[in-house]
């Protein structure tokens, strides 16, 4: 195996390395957004549940 032969093995090796290392960087940021969507999402059902209470309570009062 030449010299040429070394490098081009190693910089392959290292494309790869750097490939991986963005595919994992994606992948965490993928579930950190769903994570922070999921959050969100359950504070506005919350809020939504909040609001339905006060008008029920307001609709009953109101007669």
């Amino acid at each position: 195996m030449g010299i040429a032969d070394q490098f081009k093995d190693k910089s392959q090796e290292l494309a790869d390395q750097a490939k991986k290392k963005m595919n994992d960087k994606k992948d965490d940021a993928d579930r950190s957004s769903r994570d922070e969507d999921g959050k969100q999402d359950e504070q506005a059902r919350a809020r939504q549940r909040a609001q339905d209470a006060r008008d029920r309570f307001d609709d009953n009062y109101d007669a």
